[in-house]
């Protein structure tokens, strides 16, 4: 048995009916390169079910404390049935991306069973008319709730469940998973008792460590810098959620990401996802007419998990961006959001890598729980101060292909939780010389995804133009060799000075 921390258990607190806290990643395979040219779905049931066991995540479910006096516990589920979990679906004709995006959507949009272990995953079959994607392909759309894992983590277990080969290794009958005795509430009660008693040594204990790092922080930043992150301004992605979700991606060359990355001296690949994001959120709120002045701020968690942590859940902090949606100018947008996050980074590192994670697990749970649930009731999201209006995560995965029972994988995007005041989740991935930018929100606040997803494929656009511009002018411009003259031209050469 093994308890959850503050952190993991925020995002079950933080749950609704129209917020589910799960995030789901899409991937699309090429079955043509399957031993037989064929994947049968039995076989996808049978390779993942073995493969899942040994990762606790995907096979203990949820423990309750009474009254939630604590934080959940993770038992062993005895009763574990991977055919529960991995479900068979088709697109109907003609299976093109856009069927594609809506069912991905209304999967997302379903909370899981928390009565089993928090993940599913759905086999969809289909894909006739998908471009990149030959002809019957097929897609794996999975779901694990974020209170079992972080995006790093995730990126771990689809490891997990691949291979570096289209060969690979039938497994037999997947064998049981062993069941842990389940605590009485007795005990429950008594382990919630005798933590709620260390908790206040432990807060003075934390905060002595992380006060300084506060004072380090402020010292750091300019005043004028910390004040613009009072400025963030109010947009449609910051209203109540329904139930409803859409979802959106893209993809491009990591290799010409890398080329605009080059053009601003010290800037990532990271700040180029940035920037291509505030170039598309720009058009898509001035299309509306909706365009504040001030620019809009992105939440970007960091993953600060160690080699050593083999925990699962999540090991993340966080900073808050500018994604410089207030400039035009695709070179100039790109050198402000490194700036912008190069600052973000510093405050950061003064405050702790770890200190969001540890005074989470100071927050009371069943206050925490109804609370979630009063404001969502109440909209308290629409009247409270504002630090970001959207969620920016970076997952990055292997630059190499993988397959999935002989499959070969061709692209893979993810989805995100969105929430009452963050109505827009984006997922930037990378995947074997590609970066993808997945796109989730809310059906009522984005009833046009394929629009956005045209903003960020013309933000990109105009990024890799002025990049292209500077590399020309950057490049030395050769001179021209004078070509030495030959004796004899030399001689007629002299020969006319001297008739001269």
């Amino acid at each position: 048995m093994h308890q959850l921390t503050g952190m993991d258990a925020s995002f079950l607190y933080l749950e609704t009916p129209t917020q589910p806290m799960h995030i789901s990643g899409l991937s699309i395979y090429d079955q043509s390169t399957a031993p037989g040219g064929v994947v049968r779905f039995k076989e996808i049931v049978a390779n993942i079910s073995e493969r899942v066991k040994p990762i606790p995540a995907m096979t203990r479910r949820l423990q309750a404390v009474p009254l939630s006096l604590d934080h959940p516990y993770w038992i062993s589920d005895g009763n574990f049935d991977p055919e529960f979990h991995i479900r068979h679906i088709a697109l109907p004709k003609p299976g093109d991306w856009r069927q594609l995006c809506i069912l991905v959507s209304r999967l997302h949009a379903r909370q899981l069973d928390r009565a089993r272990p928090l993940w599913e995953i759905y086999i969809i079959e289909g894909l006739d008319n998908v471009e990149g994607a030959p002809p019957g392909s097929f897609a794996m759309f999975s779901k694990t709730h974020h209170a079992a894992i972080d995006g790093a983590s995730g990126v771990e277990i689809m490891s997990a469940i691949h291979d570096l080969a289209p060969e690979y290794e039938p497994v037999g009958e997947p064998l049981p998973v062993p069941a842990e005795p389940v605590p009485s509430r007795m005990q429950l009660l008594m382990r919630a008792q005798l933590n709620n008693l260390k908790k206040p040594f432990h807060f003075v204990g934390v905060a002595r460590n992380t006060v300084p790092g506060f004072a380090s922080a402020l010292n750091r930043l300019r005043k004028s810098e910390l004040h613009r992150v009072k400025d963030v301004p109010r947009t449609r992605f910051n209203r109540q959620v329904s139930a409803h979700r859409v979802f959106e991606a893209t993809q491009f060359p990591l290799a010409d990401i890398k080329s605009i990355k080059n053009s601003i001296p010290g800037a990532t690949v990271n700040d180029v996802a940035l920037a291509i994001v505030g170039g598309a959120l720009r058009k898509y709120l001035a299309y509306h007419d909706e365009l504040p002045e001030h620019s809009l701020a992105a939440m970007a968690p960091i993953n600060v998990r160690s080699d050593k942590d083999k925990s699962g859940g999540n090991v993340v902090s966080s900073m808050t961006v500018k994604v410089r949606s207030d400039i035009e100018g695709p070179l100039q947008r790109l050198a402000a959001v490194h700036e912008s996050t190069r600052n973000a980074k510093e405050l950061a590192k003064a405050v702790g890598a770890k200190t969001m994670a540890e005074y989470m697990e100071f927050l009371p749970s069943m206050l925490t729980a109804q609370a979630a649930r009063l404001a969502s009731q109440l909209g308290l999201t629409n009247r409270v101060q504002l630090y970001f209006n959207c969620v920016i995560t970076n997952v990055p995965g292997p630059q190499f292909p993988l397959y999935s029972t002989g499959a070969k994988m061709l692209a893979n995007y993810g989805t995100g939780p969105v929430m009452d005041g963050v109505a827009l989740f984006h997922v930037i991935g990378s995947y074997n010389g590609n970066m993808t930018i997945s796109a989730t929100s809310c059906r009522e606040i984005m009833p046009d995804p394929s629009f956005y997803r045209q903003c960020i494929d013309k933000s990109f656009a105009e990024l890799q133009e002025a990049a292209a511009e500077v590399h020309v002018q950057s490049k030395p411009v050769r001179k021209k060799r004078a070509r030495k003259a030959s004796p004899k031209a030399n001689a007629a050469q002299t020969g006319s000075q001297q008739t001269a």
